[in-house]
């Protein structure tokens, strides 16, 4: 059977990016950019591999999506031009109701922290992701990125 949870992400996106200044700081200050996805679903749905790029602040990641059907959960690794040639701790979780909250243990900055990514594909013209930061074993979540997504023309 095919999986279809991110049929929604195929294909030639721009994106408008939002990042915290600083993360985990109490901070309130954002800044944004512009940036392209190109996202191809393989594997009958259980892949899914895209490229995310903005010129204006070089950068340049990739993301890998894994599905395991008899866990019934997506594995999520990122990397980007500067992680040195590896790729983060895999984010772990599933879609509900048109959401995929995906979460895993990781550092920032020497601290342990929480990571939580959530994919909001309720409109599936518009989605929107979000990476959030928790250094509380998830009771209290700092947004610190966001991106919201549309389909590029021509």
């Amino acid at each position: 059977m095919r999986n279809t949870d991110f049929d929604f992400l195929t294909g030639a996106w721009t994106s408008r990016q939002r990042r915290l200044v600083k993360i985990l700081a109490g901070s309130d200050e954002w800044y944004e950019f512009d940036a392209t996805l190109d996202c191809q679903v393989l594997l009958d749905g259980n892949g899914v591999f895209d490229v995310l790029r903005s010129p204006e602040r070089d950068l340049e990641g990739v993301t890998l999506r894994l599905y395991n059907p008899e866990e019934q959960a997506w594995r999520i690794w990122w990397a980007s031009k500067t992680s040195g040639g590896m790729l983060d701790e895999p984010v772990v979780g599933r879609f509900t109701d048109g959401v995929g909250t995906f979460e895993c243990d990781d550092t920032w900055n020497g601290q342990d922290i929480r990571v939580r990514y959530r994919w909001t594909a309720v409109d599936p013209e518009h989605p929107r992701w979000e990476q959030a930061f928790s250094a509380d074993g998830g009771q209290t979540w700092e947004v610190n990125w966001t991106a919201s997504f549309a389909r590029r023309t021509g």
